[in-house]
């Protein structure tokens, strides 16, 4: 039987894809990989995984609300991954944390199926995600916000009475309540969206009701 060049041709391609394809399905799923990741490794009562859940759903509330388009992919990775750099595992010495974390996401998505043309996006919404920087990009600017607005409001007492010191060592009560007058005044002017935006009002309202009640039955936090 006689084998045309054209079927030589067809042969030799497709053996010569054949590596390719078995690379592509040893890749692991990414948003798995960083769903697991964040679960096992970032615990922590202010910035754990419940805090990076909450950032990628107000983020994604938002947009929505001011009819802008986000890239879920970069939104879901940068949310889940940008505190890293603030646990021992992943931290560096007189480093930020979002720097730190943007440097170091190929611990998590590489070896995944992650678009690699992705990454840089991640990268810099996570390093601009905390309050006092200057987001660039829908993705870094919703993530930013939600990342802020997350430490105003109900939530964001709760966050900070977390960090409590329960054997009486800083920070105390008092340093917390400190803490939250302290976000009341410094995170509102730094959010950047229009809906979160209009976030600001309601959740500065249901502060000052908690330090308000708080104040009434603590003899002014003299008993706190």
């Amino acid at each position: 039987m006689t084998i045309s060049r054209r079927h030589m041709f067809a042969c030799a391609f497709a053996m010569a894809l054949l590596p390719c394809a078995a690379d592509a399905q040893s890749l692991q799923p990414w948003r798995a990989k960083v769903t697991d990741f964040a679960t096992q490794n970032l615990k922590h009562p202010a910035w754990g995984f419940s805090h990076s859940q909450r950032d990628y759903a107000l983020a994604k509330s938002m947009a929505a609300a001011d009819h802008v388009t986000l890239d879920d992919d970069v939104l879901f990775a940068a949310a889940y991954l940008h505190d890293m750099g603030a646990f021992k595992a992943f931290a560096e010495d007189k480093q930020e944390h979002g720097d730190v974390a943007a440097a170091k996401i190929d611990l998590v998505l590489g070896e995944t199926d992650f678009p690699k043309a992705k990454l840089d996006a991640v990268r810099a919404a996570i390093r601009t995600h905390m309050y006092n920087y200057d987001p660039v990009g829908p993705e870094a600017r919703y993530l930013h916000d939600a990342d802020a607005l997350d430490w105003l409001g109900a939530v964001g007492v709760a966050r900070l009475i977390a960090l409590v010191d329960n054997g009486g060592a800083k920070p105390t009560g008092p340093d917390m309540i400190k803490g939250i007058e302290n976000n009341m005044t410094k995170v509102p002017p730094r959010i950047v969206t229009p809906a979160g935006k209009a976030l600001v009002a309601p959740l500065l309202a249901e502060e000052k009701a908690f330090l308000d009640a708080l104040r009434r039955e603590t003899d002014n936090l003299a008993r706190l």
